[in-house]
């Protein structure tokens, strides 16, 4: 079942009163438990797909369905309510507030929702997220007390804590170094092997070959998609993202 229909999906800024298309007809389609890469050169427009088929940014002409609903026809508080409902937002800068401890960021999404939950039913879903990622013990740490692996995994949890039916993520890595880079990875994988669905943009091979499926992008229009199907153990990694690698010489990356 598709979670995410885009059809002549178009975006335009005006700039100093001139046009600049940044997305021109742009089609594609997500399945339920699919995790989709986006790649492309800088200034294609990558995270400005993200967001628009996400809501976080207006769509200037065509259709995006999320989950049957478009987006485009969608007010301010329908999509926001959306948005907080049923989508997660991971982001290469992880947008924590300073004055609430790691825990208290986590959940304040779910603090925000309009579900009928008490503060204990979201207590217990934010500590068994923390418990899955392995962070359960940095819970009352500020976030300046922890690593950037740490403190982005605690990203993953608050995108999961009014468990979604999509997970939207813009370089999610893009700010970690190898070692934490890989663990964000496999934490996500685990979340998309588990059904959750999955869409990131990433200018990085290793990150890209854990997906099922890249999409290669150039001056606002999808060039090509390389289906790598699932990953079903670590060993079929490097051999993954050679095949990636190649794909991506031949679309001129």
């Amino acid at each position: 079942m598709k979670i995410l229909e885009v059809k002549d999906l178009c975006k335009t800024y005006i700039v100093n009163k001139r046009q600049n298309n940044v997305l021109k007809n742009v089609n594609f389609s997500i399945d339920e438990g699919e995790m989709v890469a986006v790649m492309g050169p800088s200034g294609s427009g990558k995270s400005t797909l993200l967001y628009t088929v996400s809501g976080m940014d207006a769509i200037t002409s065509g259709e995006a369905h999320f989950c049957g609903k478009n987006i485009a026809k969608m007010g301010q508080k329908e999509l926001a309510d959306l948005r907080l409902d049923d989508m997660g937002f991971i982001f290469q800068q992880m947008y924590m507030l300073k004055n609430l401890t790691v825990q208290d960021n986590i959940i304040l999404p779910a603090v925000q929702s309009g579900k009928q939950e008490s503060r204990k039913e979201i207590l217990e879903r934010c500590q068994e997220l923390m418990r899955k990622l392995g962070i359960i013990e940095i819970a009352d740490n500020d976030i300046n007390e922890v690593s950037g692996g740490q403190l982005q995994r605690a990203c993953i949890c608050r995108s999961m804590i009014n468990n979604p039916k999509m997970i939207f993520a813009d370089e999610p890595t893009g700010a970690l170094n190898r070692a934490s880079s890989g663990e964000v990875m496999e934490e996500l994988a685990k979340l998309n092997a588990e059904g959750t669905t999955i869409m990131m943009v990433t200018h990085d091979v290793k990150v890209a070959a854990r997906c099922t499926r890249v999409m290669y992008i150039v001056d606002g229009n999808i060039k090509g998609e390389y289906n790598l199907g699932r990953c079903e153990s670590n060993s079929q990694i490097r051999e993954r993202e050679r095949a990636l690698n190649n794909w991506l010489m031949e679309m001129g990356w």
